[in-house]
């Protein structure tokens, strides 16, 4: 009787955990009120404001999901990514990739190509949807994939004091390098 109990304790706390991360962030909409100002708008608790606008084909290398961080209901996913010569899979064969805590990471036993190609030509993306549409893409795609994305680099400061900030340059490694991308267009490449 006992272990019945605990099994549906343990079974309703999991149903509980899937719809809190599962289905309400898909559910919330995300879409931005009108503009504060040319360039900036409010979505959710937060002001987001377009630095300067971009596009990209690339090759997917890594996803990683997020839900408790303090962007996760902004931008539940960052894509690692590759183009260019790290978008070749000769080259990625030889180059391993993770990610964690809003990093990315490589590593390779031996160079299949110089390393500031590939700092130059990959770089770890945090999405924002900016649309259902966007969303649903990015839910669907998967590592080894190829996409196109068209949107705005911003950033975001929210009411309680929160700033995330994009790079504005493709040269820069380590913290504050990763781009922060209002996604406006996600399409998946055949």
């Amino acid at each position: 009787m006992l272990i019945r109990r605990l099994i549906l304790i343990a079974a309703s706390l999991l149903g509980l955990w899937m719809v809190w991360v599962i289905v309400l962030p898909t559910s919330n909409n995300l879409s931005p009120s009108a503009p504060l100002t040319s360039g900036s708008w409010r979505v959710a608790d937060n002001i987001v404001s377009a630095l300067q606008p971009f596009q990209l084909e690339a090759r997917i290398l890594a996803r990683e999901d997020y839900y408790f961080d303090r962007g996760a209901k902004l931008s539940p996913t960052d894509l690692a990514l590759g183009w260019g010569p790290m978008a070749d899979p000769e080259v990625l064969r030889h180059i391993s990739i993770s990610q964690r805590n809003r990093w990315y990471f490589w590593r390779a036993e031996q160079l299949p190509i110089e390393r500031q190609q590939i700092e130059l030509h990959s770089a770890n993306m945090h999405f924002i949807p900016a649309n259902p549409q966007v969303a649903s893409t990015l839910a669907q795609i998967k590592e080894g994939q190829q996409i196109r994305l068209s949107g705005q680099l911003v950033s975001v400061d929210g009411d309680d004091g929160y700033r995330w900030v994009s790079s504005l340059s493709r040269e820069d490694t380590g913290d504050g390098a990763c781009e922060l991308i209002w996604v406006e267009e996600l399409v998946l490449l055949p």
